[in-house]
């Protein structure tokens, strides 16, 4: 695959993007995007976060794992916003409190849909969740979104 023009510069827009969200105010969180194809969201779990019974609710899992598929495949695209138009999920194993990693990976897809998967990885290293997603193309160009821009 043959990167965009100015594709760190791009890589760089997303990751203000993301923190630009206001829904990333209810999570502490970072996403960084070392290459094209790959995300990566570094985020703490807190009880906020819980359900009743004192682990991590699926609204947590499904926001990071959307959010790590949704941005490796949108690294691939330097002029439209992406679209979300299905996803499944795998939750394997309670999260509790601490620091979480979602990996998000580009797996098809270069023109108008795209498909990408994502995994959580608790603290001890082990995954927890494991998500695949569609995207498709929207009319919605990435450089009028606020939180979209270079640095330089």
């Amino acid at each position: 695959m043959t990167l965009p023009e100015g594709a760190d510069a791009h890589f760089r827009a997303l990751e203000s993007l993301y923190a630009a969200a206001p829904v990333n105010r209810l999570f502490e969180s970072r996403l960084e995007v070392p290459e094209a194809g790959v995300s990566r969201i570094h985020f703490a779990v807190d009880r906020r976060h819980f359900h009743a019974a004192g682990a991590a609710h699926g609204t947590a899992y499904f926001k990071m794992l959307d959010d790590a598929a949704f941005y490796a495949a949108n690294s691939l695209v330097t002029d439209r916003f992406l679209l979300t138009t299905q996803f499944s999920l795998n939750l394997t194993r309670p999260l509790g409190e601490g620091p979480v990693v979602a990996e998000g990976r580009w797996i098809s897809g270069q023109r108008r849909v795209f498909i990408a998967e994502a995994r959580l990885i608790a603290s001890d290293g082990e995954e927890v969740a494991r998500g695949t997603g569609t995207f498709m193309r929207s009319r919605i160009a990435l450089a009028g979104l606020p939180g979209y821009g270079t640095t330089t």
